[in-house]
């Protein structure tokens, strides 16, 4: 998470009237639930992180979590973060409080993503949601054409790097425009991601990208 997608995801929780409840899926270590929850302390909100730390390498499991509730708590921030440790898409079906924004950085796939997307189900209309990778993953991306471009759901707003930003909202021609828009720009993610992974990094460096980590 860069310092202007932690902008990003502040003033969205700013614009939250006074005492409402933002959901995030997928919390990891706590950096985006940190801004999150230091944001929501300014309005009277509630962060609920959502995130099941299953045990391997790629997620960390139970260290993880240990890592994710002392940085909440290092931050002075356990009054207004709960921590519920399950699977999004299982956790959803039974879920009976309303939100008012909905941060997705959970699992890339499209499968996960797009079911993740039907959280939008206890958002007000004209609610903000935020999408981390979503112009960095294949999963998130397609999941984005077919839900947002092809979908008569969710308006494309703007975008902070991958964070892209959406309403609740049927959206007009100019917003499926403006995400068409976008598409060149995740091509140029996936090209960059398989000169990184085939040791190109010169050739990266001719996409713009001048480090050894994944664009973000």
């Amino acid at each position: 998470m860069t310092r202007a997608q932690g902008e990003a995801l502040w003033n969205a929780v700013r614009r939250l009237e006074k005492g409402g409840t933002v959901l995030e899926i997928g919390s990891h270590q706590g950096r985006s639930t940190i801004v999150l929850g230091a944001a929501a302390r300014t309005v009277g909100a509630t962060v609920i992180a959502v995130d099941p730390f299953v045990d391997g390498r790629l997620f960390g499991g139970s260290p993880t979590r240990r890592l994710f509730e002392r940085n909440i708590r290092r931050a002075g921030l356990d009054d207004v973060v709960e921590l519920v440790a399950a699977h999004s898409t299982k956790l959803r079906p039974d879920w009976d409080r309303p939100l008012q924004l909905l941060h997705i950085d959970g699992k890339h796939d499209y499968w996960t993503y797009t079911d993740d997307l039907r959280w939008s189900a206890y958002l007000p209309p004209g609610a903000e949601i935020l999408v981390h990778d979503c112009f960095s993953s294949v999963g998130v991306t397609l999941g984005t054409i077919a839900k947002v471009l092809f979908g008569r759901r969710y308006t494309y707003v703007d975008r902070t790097a991958s964070l892209a930003r959406f309403r609740l909202a049927p959206p007009p021609a100019r917003a499926r425009l403006r995400l068409v828009a976008q598409l060149p720009w995740f091509l140029r993610n996936v090209v960059v991601k398989v000169l990184l992974r085939l040791r190109l990094r010169p050739a990266a460096r001719l996409l713009g990208h001048d480090s050894p980590d994944d664009p973000y």
